[in-house]
């Protein structure tokens, strides 16, 4: 009888380890993929959306159509896993049994927990681009927009692809400046980080980016209220940052039956795990991938194609009961849309930040590390063919390594 491997999640994560597990196991496992929904959303084409550069409809297509052949499809809603029972509960009341699971449902957007963000004001002038509603209705109002206080603000970590805030700020810079009304726009990035962003050598190259586009950086900010109505962002400390438009990237927690599973997920709804084995620290037959898993790294789709090696070949290790390898090193890569067809590429893992270097190979690959360059822009709009056609099918991307490759890599320049 073939194991049974129910995946919950049809995302990055979750088609491209259903999609490995299914070539490389063939018919000694029976897959099933559960999701809420048949749109599989293309997420980084959500930022190019408010400047016209994506079009909303080319960036989703069918869930199931990216499953391979024998992978089955269920459209549902997940009441809860029963971790004793080894079962996925199902809204309506039917149960899935397994012996693996892996949950890949990633993270959702929580604009209900800031007081305020969802009342007078939401999608007229207050925005996320982080889901497909939001970015189109933000792209109509920048079309509108003809100067004023333009107010970028990260709510809290951890967030899906926290470069995203940064790359909006570049190219509501650049967008603004092709449509003659930069000069009477003052633009601001509101961050409860104490810096630009969490690596130091990485956050001390973008701050000089800013900072050289005239963005105002404003630390520390840890968002308490937004008043849609009146145009004002305000922090627990009381600082006030008054707006025209807001862009903001909501809390984020992991999906909801994670708080119905006893055992199964921390105090946010994401899952603890092992960090370099991805095995869930609930139970020996769970596995976390992609933005679900509560590990030390960025929530970013480089992440979930990396960790997805690991957890493929430790499935098959666990269901021949053999030994789990450590191999996820934390490894993430990002491009950094810095506006004016250009970009910045970083690359790191749990030990080692973004340092300056070439991309993949060292000293000879075509992309500069921490440096832009029109290269890196090209090869970021180029991704999205890779990512239908390479990534969600479960095939290697020529050069790719799961691994951080250090060779060659030193700290830039000042």
């Amino acid at each position: 009888m073939p194991s049974r491997i129910v995946i919950l999640g049809g995302g990055t994560g979750g088609t491209l380890a259903a999609n490995r597990l299914h070539r490389e196991l063939g018919e000694a496992v029976e897959i099933t993929v559960v999701d809420q929904d048949d749109r599989h959303i293309y997420q980084p084409g959500l930022l190019f959306v408010p400047f016209g550069l994506a079009d909303p409809d080319h960036i989703v297509r069918s869930r199931r159509a990216q499953l391979a052949d024998g992978v089955r499809f269920v459209l549902a809603d997940v009441e809860r896993v029963d971790l004793e029972e080894r079962e996925v509960e199902l809204r309506d009341a039917a149960a899935l049994p397994y012996d693996v699971l892996i949950v890949a449902t990633g993270a959702r957007l929580q604009p209900e927990e800031t007081e305020g963000m969802l009342g007078p004001g939401w999608n007229e002038r207050v925005f996320t681009f982080y889901d497909l509603q939001g970015a189109r209705a933000l792209r109509d109002a920048l079309a509108r927009f003809d100067g004023g206080r333009l107010v970028v603000n990260l709510v809290d970590m951890p967030v899906k692809c926290p470069v995203a805030p940064l790359e909006f700020c570049f190219l509501a810079d650049w967008f603004l400046t092709e449509r003659g009304v930069r000069e009477r726009t003052e633009l601001t990035f509101a961050t409860p980080l104490d810096a630009a962003f969490t690596k130091p050598v990485a956050s001390k190259a973008l701050a000089g980016l800013l900072d050289e586009k005239g963005i105002a950086l404003e630390t520390e900010f840890a968002t308490g209220r937004v008043d849609g109505a009146g145009g004002v962002l305000a922090s627990w400390d009381e600082r006030e940052l008054p707006f025209d438009l807001l862009v903001t990237i909501p809390a984020h927690g992991g999906a909801a039956y994670v708080e119905r599973s006893p055992g199964l997920g921390d105090e946010l709804g994401f899952v603890p795990c092992d960090p370099h084995t991805l095995q869930a620290a609930a139970a020996s037959d769970v596995f976390v991938l992609g933005d679900a898993a509560n590990v030390p790294t960025s929530k970013a789709g480089s992440v979930s194609h990396f960790e997805g090696e690991t957890i493929v070949e430790n499935v098959r290790r666990l269901l021949a009961g053999e030994e789990l390898q450590p191999t996820f090193d934390g490894h993430a890569n990002c491009f950094i849309e810095t506006g004016f067809g250009k970009a910045l590429l970083i690359d790191f893992n749990y030990e080692q930040e973004p340092l300056a270097g070439r991309f993949p190979e060292p000293h000879v690959g075509p992309l500069p590390l921490l440096r832009e360059s029109r290269m890196n822009h090209w090869a970021k709009l180029m991704f999205e063919w890779a990512y239908w056609h390479v990534l969600l099918p479960g095939r290697d991307l020529p050069g790719i390594s799961d691994q951080l490759q250090t060779a060659g890599r030193h700290a830039p320049e000042d």
